[in-house]
């Protein structure tokens, strides 16, 4: 039988939680795009043009607000993003500025520096470029 906890065991616990409450939300965006990597050995199929149906994950970590019970609105976080996603979706990745090597790693990268100033709660930007591949990049 498994042991049971004393009630002063969650009590304590629950005390704790004086403070804010921190989470991390995030939101998936997915788009499509072409692109090849420029700098892979000859003959490696990603040195030639294709596309992938990537997909981006932003996540916003900090303190969950009292009064409304989230860090922040969905929809907010959707718009901030929207001119980004409108950038890449449907375009050729190595035609952006910055993008001229878009491997997952680079297209994370480059959207923290798009994002971070208008989500100073970012904490981490997810490409995948297929169902089983992909970054994380934490800034």
């Amino acid at each position: 039988m498994a042991p049971t906890r004393d009630f002063r065991y969650y009590a304590a616990f629950f005390e704790q939680r004086d403070s804010a409450m921190t989470t991390t939300l995030f939101k998936d965006f997915q788009f499509e795009a072409a692109h090849h990597l420029p700098h892979v050995p000859a003959g490696h199929k990603c040195g030639r043009l294709h596309g992938h149906s990537f997909t981006v994950r932003l996540e916003i970590t900090g303190e969950v607000d009292p009064h409304t019970g989230w860090v922040m609105d969905f929809a907010d976080l959707k718009a901030a993003f929207a001119p980004t996603l409108d950038r890449l979706d449907h375009y050729n990745l190595n035609d952006i500025p910055g993008l001229e090597n878009p491997t997952s790693e680079v297209l994370a990268e480059w959207i923290w520096n798009e994002m971070k100033p208008k989500l100073p709660l970012l904490s981490a930007v997810r490409v995948k470029e297929t169902c089983t591949a992909g970054c994380v990049y934490k800034g």
